[in-house]
């Protein structure tokens, strides 16, 4: 069985207490849901920054700072574009790790090289380089968007216990 979101959120605020962090989100696609997500969760306040819902591309540029001519080159569904997010959410938070989302929930919107229910991810946590994913997600928006959630939470996690493994 598929772990619920909110048993990741709270397994997420966990890890970042445990190392003394606090989280960011840039969301495009999934507007929101993640920061929804991480703030059911009771006392999230401690390890939970803030988020940026950045659906247009005039709001990434103003909230973010994603330069304009890297929107033009790529698109907003790009990892030029979600590298960015990641970045710009950092420098204008008080966090120090970070998840950015941005995707074609659908059902219009897609082309042939970003069909429906592409979505690119990016995570940054201190004492590494962001990285990236793009994933591809079938299913109605909701169902994108879903998907898309529970894989930024996941990443997160993923990265977060595995540098936690390291350092012990």
């Amino acid at each position: 069985m598929t772990e619920r979101l909110d048993a990741l959120a709270t397994r997420l605020g966990t890890l970042l207490m445990a190392r003394g962090l606090r989280l960011v989100t840039a969301e495009s696609c999934t507007g929101g849901w993640v920061a929804k997500v991480v703030t059911d969760v009771a006392g999230s306040s401690a390890w939970f920054d803030r988020g940026f819902v950045t659906y247009s591309n005039a709001a990434k540029e103003a909230m973010l700072g994603v330069r304009p001519p890297t929107l033009e080159a790529s698109g907003s569904v790009s990892e030029p574009v979600v590298l960015e997010l990641v970045a710009g959410a950092l420098e204008r938070s008080q966090a120090q790790v970070a998840v950015a989302v941005s995707g074609i929930a659908g059902p219009g919107g897609g082309s042939e090289d970003k069909p429906v229910g592409t979505v690119w991810f990016a995570w940054s946590i201190p004492d590494g380089p962001p990285w990236t994913r793009r994933l591809q997600f079938a299913g109605d928006r909701d169902e994108v968007r879903h998907q898309a959630v529970r894989f930024a939470l996941e990443g997160l996690i993923e990265r977060l216990a595995g540098q936690s493994r390291s350092d012990g």
